[in-house]
Order: C-alpha cells, then structure tokens, then sequence
C-alpha cells in the first residue's frame, strides 16, 4: 500500500470528528478558531474543495506551518510544480490579471531573490522608523475630522486611510489620486470567485494604464519616492522589467496597507471585547510593542498564506500532499495552538511572544512588517490616548467579515466615545 493510500485511509478513519470547513461561509469567518482547534486534533493536515471545485489542503498546526513555510520543495510559482496534465486544467487568467499576479508573492528563486532585494532597502527598520512622526501627523489629522462627531467607522475613517496615505507616499503616487487606489486595491483583495475576475480585470486594466502614466512621468522627472527609486532600478541594469514594475507597484499597493487596515480593526476590536486588556493599555501604553504582538497573534491580520504548490509528494503531519497540489498554511490555527502558547485564547497584552506567525517566515517573511507594526503601535495608542472613552455602537455578533480566504478583516467597526 503506497504511502498516499495510508494517508488517505488514515483521514477517512478519523471521518466523524472532522469538522465541516467552508472557507468562505459567514459564520465560520466570523469565528474560525473552534473549527481550526477541532482540525490541529483531528486532521492537521486537512483536505478541502472550495466553491469552485478547487482542492486545497489545510496545514494547522504551528509546527507544520514552520515546516512548510521553510521547506523550498513547497513553491510558490505552480509552473514550478504540476506536471504538464495538471498544467493543462488551469484555468485561463486575463492577461492583466496574469501580469500582476507575478509578483512576489507568486515567485521562486532566484527571481524571488532578485526583486525582494531591489524593494528591500524601502523597509529596513532604520527607514521606517524615520517615517515615525509622519504617520503620528497622520493619525491625529484623521482623529480631528471625528472627535466632535462622538462616533466613527474606525475602518472607513481611520483604520483604512492612514495605511493608505502612508504607502500612496511612500510609491509617490499624488493625494488627488489616492482615492483611486484606494478603490482598486478593494477590487484586489474581494474577488473570491471566477465569476467576479472580469469585473476585477477591467479595474486592473484601469490601474495598469495609470501606472503605466506614473512611471513614464517619474522616469523623465524622477522624485524622492519608491516608484522613481523602481524605475531607475530597471534603468541601470537590475533587470526589473516593465511587467515586474507592474507586478511589484500592485503588489506594495495591496500589502502595504491591506494588512494594516485589519491589524488595527481586529486589534481593536479585541481590546474592546477585552476591558480589562484595554484598560491595561491605557494606563501603561508603553505595553504597546508587546500589544501589538499578541494582537497579531490573537487575532491577526492574515488568516491563510498565499498557496503554496508541492512540487512532489510529500509526506507532512501524517498525510502525504501529491505532487501539483495546493497547500494553504493556515496562520490563523498555528498562532493559536496550545503547543506553543499556552491558553491561546486569553488575550495577554503583556505576553512574551516572539515566535507567532502572522507576518509567515522564512524567504517570503514579510517585508513590510517593521511598517505594520509602527503604523499599528502609533494608531492604537493614539486611538486610545485620544477617544478614551470608546465602546461598541453595536453588538459585536452584527459584526460583518470580509469575505476571502487569505485576509480576516472587517467591512466596518462602529465606535461610539
């Protein structure tokens, strides 16, 4: 009997006490750790089909998602891993839809390697540290337009633009244009089935052409800013092509600030539900790296990584992933298991965390995390040191998550103060 049949029997034999997972359901978006705590028991490594019919594999438990995370036999290119039959099944991607989906996230070495070293030197700790008070600027200019209003979307009117402005600056992308880019990195993220891709292409087509404007712009009059720093890159022999300039710009529009929006609404929304956390907080804010760490942790930002493609059999957590096969490391389920931190579902603002997972690890750790978590220390405790007084306008099962299977973030979070 080979080792995929074990495997396979071996999930079957533990049938009855795996749970029903439907990755885009509303109710388990809305609280998927019970399912994730049923799966590390009884599947850690768990197949499933999602809507479209698409087969993927669950990977809960912390030390089988650092496994996968470092082991290079599980690429992130599927060219690099299914075999010319499974090749032929894929289905066709609009070719804007194609150009910027080979980006970083999406890349082996050595083109892995090449570009993350070309975008690297934009978040060493050393240059975002310098963009401290900028982004204080920024949160308090977003605070003064609704404190005399006694309420506030904390994500439409703080959470979602202060990361917003704070990457369209760093990119150099205009103020007027902002809202623009705000709109397309929405259509980016939300798309959760093929049925939605021709309406999200016609938006990327909209954002190519205007990228395509930008950069023409910079080369002739090249500024203080990334996509000039890109551009000229590409000019004096780093190979970055056109497409790749494309591919990174959407990329650094997207993650720069689509994690942070969830960092500081899931984060502060979990002080809410947690008084004694948030009174904590308030009165020694200096709690705040820790806090942060431990709102990644509880909470964070990213729920699954990007897919990862097996690129050959490979035995991990007692099942056996087939060549070509994609395997979503769920960081959601690692940052909660009570192998690694002891009663997961407490929230400890003074925790001593250093090993949780919610920016991944290994080659495609991610890059912008120094980032996130400056802009996530300086827009809590603003939001705290400002609205003292903040509680939940509505009750917090009325909550609505986004759908998707990669980001757990809120469309909305109505505050009161």
């Amino acid at each position: 009997m080979t080792a995929l049949n074990l495997s396979q029997n071996k999930i079957a034999a533990n049938a009855e006490t795996i749970p029903e997972v439907n990755l885009l359901d509303p109710a388990f978006k809305a609280n998927p750790y019970p399912t994730y705590a049923a799966l590390r028991s009884a599947a850690p490594v768990h197949r499933v089909t999602l809507p479209e019919g698409q087969s993927v594999w669950l990977i809960t438990r912390y030390d089988d998602v650092v496994t996968v995370l470092k082991d290079d036999r599980f690429v992130k290119d599927w060219r690099n891993a299914k075999t010319p039959e499974q090749i032929v099944q894929i289905p066709h991607q609009a070719e804007v839809l194609a150009k910027l989906d080979h980006n970083l996230l999406k890349l082996d070495p050595p083109d892995h390697t090449r570009l993350r070293a070309l975008v690297h030197k934009a978040f060493t700790p050393h240059l975002v540290a310098g963009l401290r008070d900028r982004i204080q600027t920024i949160a308090d200019t977003l605070l003064d337009a609704v404190q005399a209003k006694g309420k506030l979307d904390l994500i439409a009117d703080y959470a979602f633009p202060l990361p917003i402005i704070v990457i369209a600056e760093l990119l150099g992308v205009p103020a007027e244009d902002r809202d623009k880019f705000r709109a397309w990195s929405d259509m980016a993220v939300s798309t959760t089935s093929y049925a939605e891709v021709e309406k999200t292409a016609s938006a990327m087509l909209d954002f190519t052409a205007y990228l395509g404007v930008l950069f023409e712009a910079r080369r002739a009059a090249p500024q203080d800013d990334l996509i000039s720093a890109l551009v000229l890159s590409e000019e004096v022999g780093d190979k970055l092509t056109e497409d790749e300039l494309f591919a990174m710009v959407y990329l650094l529009l997207v993650a720069g600030h689509e994690t942070t929006v969830n960092l500081i609404g899931n984060g502060t929304l979990a002080l809410l539900q947690h008084p004694d956390q948030l009174a904590r907080l308030k009165a020694d804010p200096t709690l705040i790296e820790s806090a942060i760490e431990e709102l990644l942790r509880y909470d964070g930002p990213v729920e699954t990584s990007t897919g990862r493609y097996a690129s050959e059999d490979i035995a991990i957590g007692g099942a056996v992933i087939p060549r070509g096969e994609m395997v979503f490391v769920v960081i959601g389920s690692a940052d909660h298991d009570p192998e690694q931190f002891p009663n997961p579902e407490t929230l400890d603002i003074g925790r001593d965390i250093d090993r949780h997972v919610a920016f991944g690890m290994g080659p495609h750790y991610c890059l912008g995390a120094p980032l996130a978590r400056l802009e996530g220390r300086i827009a809590i405790n603003t939001l705290l040191r400002r609205l003292p007084n903040l509680r939940l306008e509505v009750a917090p099962e009325t909550l609505s998550w986004k759908p998707g299977l990669v980001l757990r973030g809120l469309h909305t979070l109505p505050l009161i103060f």
